[in-house]
């Protein structure tokens, strides 16, 4: 019992028997120090002295909520840091996962060029390659052209020998119908 009376005068903050390093309010000393017994839902204890005099009346349940509220005003100071110190580190985790977002989008810029630049290499290539074949098929074609155009002109040539074979042919046989033709008239006549 005398360590749980030690405690409550640590926590509250006042020295042995009332003694006061600061100026407590009056409202905590009316809280803690009540002269007269209290009624109702409070209970109050007693510190006796050895002679059996009484000392003061404290009120416990004042004194238990008083604690609380310390206790709660350091697990909210607690909770703030904590707070605080978890906030810090997903400021960094952020930070570190923006910078490897940016490391991978600067890899993927880096990538798309490099794919884009061979892409772009092989549709020269195979323009180049196109238009090779092209104009190969363009002196093919120029050759067969002109071979069509000389072997016309030769089938021309040809037909017009010919033509001029058979319109001579065609004279020589009127000229020798017509010579017989004469004969016979003249036979007949």
């Amino acid at each position: 019992m005398a360590a749980v009376r030690k405690r409550v005068w640590q926590l509250s903050g006042i020295g042995a028997f009332g003694a006061s390093k600061f100026k407590v309010p009056s409202s905590f000393e009316r809280a803690i120090f009540h002269p007269f017994p209290v009624s109702g839902t409070r209970h109050s204890s007693q510190l006796v002295k050895s002679n059996g005099k009484h000392l003061f009346l404290v009120d416990t349940l004042a004194l238990t909520e008083m604690m609380q509220e310390s206790n709660l005003s350091k697990f909210k100071a607690e909770v703030q840091s904590s707070q605080g110190h978890h906030f810090s580190l997903l400021q960094h985790e952020t930070e570190k996962l923006r910078n490897d977002i940016e490391k991978m989008r600067s890899e993927l810029r880096y990538e798309i060029d490099k794919v884009t630049a061979g892409q772009r290499l092989d549709l020269n290539l195979e323009r180049g390659r196109i238009r090779e074949e092209l104009s190969n098929q363009n002196a093919e074609t120029n050759n067969l052209t002109n071979k069509l155009d000389r072997e016309i002109h030769s089938l021309r040539a040809q037909l017009e020998a010919a033509k001029y074979d058979v319109i001579k042919y065609c004279i020589g046989t009127l000229v020798s119908i017509s010579a017989v033709g004469l004969a016979v008239l003249r036979i007949l006549m």
